[in-house]
């Protein structure tokens, strides 16, 4: 009789368990009154794309030209939890063809699919979170008029327990905070600044260590981390540990040229190449924004 309560209150409780983590993990939506009637304009919408980097990720490795407006998809993500391989979101039936602005705002904003399943944080939402609704809409109208493609989505390769999608969720509830870093932006400058760092730049995503979780340790903000490939490290970008100027960081992200006449590599390229396309009052911003970061 006793085994039997025994088993039973144990049952319970695994019951009770499955039920709340159930609940925590659910997958978040947007209020579709938020983008109710909101046409988007394709014209803002390219300065959206490029300062969001989508290309950087979505198209071809290796693509250069007008070729990285052909998404594709198929970038390796190397990470410690597994290696993630960015989707095709060109708009075609194997891509993003069928979405329409709700479903973008769920996926930037969010982190979840049209079929309401949790994305990884590959996609950087953690940081896309702080978008207006203005900049999704028109980026989408943006998206629409690129090339399409027919390629399909290659599968990400992730051990146990990292493939399970519903347990994204409760790496949700940790990592994605609702809050500034850079909380008094005392100027429109640093206000466009943070907007394009924290927001749609998601510089973050590379320069900032991680916590445990894989997600980033806010309080270490810009300091620079390993390299999630395991080569080298990614340097530190806080005012602290950079003594460029507010000129030498705009002139770099202008043209890939340093101070001590070195040109950008890696990864980075990529991202000077899409803020190329930024008016120069943008770069500025992003320079003034860096350098009012507080120091330790």
């Amino acid at each position: 009789m006793l085994l039997a309560r025994v088993l039973g209150f144990l049952i319970v409780l695994v019951l009770l368990g499955g039920a709340a983590f159930w609940f925590l993990t659910r997958p978040g939506q947007v209020e579709p009154e938020r983008f109710a009637g909101l046409e988007g304009d394709a014209g803002r919408g390219e300065a959206v794309f490029w300062a969001s980097g989508c290309a950087s990720c979505h198209a071809a490795p290796d693509a250069k030209g007008d070729d990285r407006l052909v998404l594709a998809g198929g970038y390796r993500m190397v990470s410690p939890f597994g290696t993630f391989v960015a989707p095709n979101i060109s708009p075609s039936s194997e891509g993003i063809g069928g979405w329409d602005t709700l479903d973008l705002a769920n996926a930037l904003l969010e982190g979840v699919s049209p079929e309401g399943r949790h994305y990884y944080p590959s996609l950087p939402y953690g940081t896309y979170m702080h978008m207006e609704g203005r900049d999704v809409a028109d980026l989408k109208a943006f998206l629409d008029t690129l090339p399409s493609s027919d390629a399909q989505d290659q599968p990400h390769e992730l051990p146990f327990p990292f493939g399970i999608r519903r347990g994204i969720g409760l790496w949700k509830l940790v990592n994605m905070s609702p809050g500034w870093v850079l909380e008094d932006a005392v100027s429109e400058e640093l206000a466009r600044g943070r907007y394009l760092v924290e927001a749609l730049g998601h510089c973050a995503e590379c320069h900032t260590p991680r916590n445990l979780t894989g997600g980033l340790d806010r309080k270490r903000w810009m300091d620079g981390a390993p390299n999630p490939s395991g080569r080298g490290t990614i340097p530190a970008i806080s005012p602290d540990k950079l003594d460029w100027s507010e000129t030498d960081i705009a002139y770099y992200l202008e043209t890939g040229f340093t101070p001590d006449f070195d040109s950008v590599g890696g990864q980075m390229a990529s991202v000077v190449a899409n803020l190329g396309h930024l008016p120069e009052d943008d770069r500025a911003a992003i320079a003034a924004y860096l350098k009012a970061l507080p120091q330790e």
